[in-house]
């Protein structure tokens, strides 16, 4: 018996040398989305969990919504609970960088810890099949005639969704005060007002709008990518006479208070999981452009968006 035993508590020695089993357990981890479900936050947060735990770094991953004010009041309350969790992650993005700058809340993306960028999306433009417009070109007369006629619908005003829209406005000649912009907490309740009618045209992430077209719901008039993306047949901006494109991204910040290995860690169980066949399959079905970046570089990556972000909105007078 005393041989049996001492057999079985080599055996986890034994596996680890022979590299056929971890030594440790993976950790649990918790990542909020700082939006309602159903957007490009919640999908990135989820996609980022599978691909951890096929990378054989997390165990558990628990998920966590809190929409509003484009996600600013997510990460308020992410940095107020995670403190010092090395394990802990939020999706920010574009549509944040532009709510921190428009509404200057108390708590940034400068109380959290910079862990890594990870792909870039570009915006499409849909009506409810139903509607009488078939083109972009028909919302741009429309707004030309009536800018109030034409409600728009996306996310938190200050975001690429209200920045896009403004910039088409500018563009046509248009008064952006005039603009009939209608915000939403996430991509799902956006999605939710164009397939209802409550909005004229609405706009977000092809990722989040495509099972809607493809399925003959919505229908897609209009993408912000400056030439047409593969595997998407959707004219772009500039196709339909508008001199506009503008893309998004999304990454992942840490918890205040960790350490300087600890973030390395986390950069590092990031960067592997953006190798799994999960994350590859998510990028493909999204048309997401991966776009991984760490490090100083991404920090700089996020200082310069929010320089742009500014001069941009003061450009269209949002600010």
């Amino acid at each position: 018996m005393r041989r049996q035993a001492l057999k079985l508590l080599a055996l986890p020695v034994l596996l680890a040398a022979l590299g056929t089993g971890p030594v440790q357990a993976a950790e649990n981890f918790k990542i909020m989305a700082p939006a309602n479900p159903g957007g490009g936050y919640d999908q990135a947060a989820r996609a980022l969990g599978k691909a951890l735990q096929e990378a054989g770094i997390a165990g558990n991953v628990n998920y966590e919504n809190k929409g509003g004010a484009g996600g600013t009041i997510g990460l308020a309350q992410f940095v107020n609970s995670s403190k010092g969790d090395p394990n802990a992650l939020i999706v920010v993005g574009g549509v944040m960088i532009g709510a921190i700058v428009q509404n200057k809340p108390p708590v940034t993306l400068a109380n959290a810890t910079p862990v890594a960028r990870l792909m870039a999306e570009y915006n499409v433009f849909v009506v409810p099949a139903a509607s009488p417009i078939k083109t972009f070109k028909d919302v741009v007369a429309q707004m030309k005639r009536d800018p109030g006629s034409v409600k728009w619908g996306g996310g938190s005003k200050g975001s690429i969704d209200h920045i896009s829209v403004a910039m088409i406005a500018r563009e046509t000649g248009v008064d952006v005060a005039k603009v009939n912009y209608v915000p939403f907490k996430g991509g799902g309740e956006a999605t939710a007002a164009v397939l209802g009618g409550h909005v004229t045209v609405g706009t977000s992430g092809w990722g989040e709008l495509q099972e809607f077209v493809t399925s003959g719901k919505l229908r897609a008039i209009a993408i912000t990518a400056p030439s047409r993306v593969p595997g998407v047949n959707v004219p772009t901006l500039k196709e339909e006479g508008v001199a506009v494109d503008i893309g998004n991204w999304r990454g992942v910040y840490g918890a205040p208070g960790i350490s300087p290995e600890q973030r390395k860690a986390l950069a590092d169980a990031v960067v592997k999981a953006t190798k799994t066949k999960s994350w590859a399959e998510t990028l493909q079905k999204n048309n997401w452009t991966g776009s991984v970046l760490t490090g100083a570089e991404f920090e700089r990556f996020v200082e310069d968006d929010l320089a742009r972000t500014r001069a941009l909105m003061v450009k269209l007078g949002m600010l």
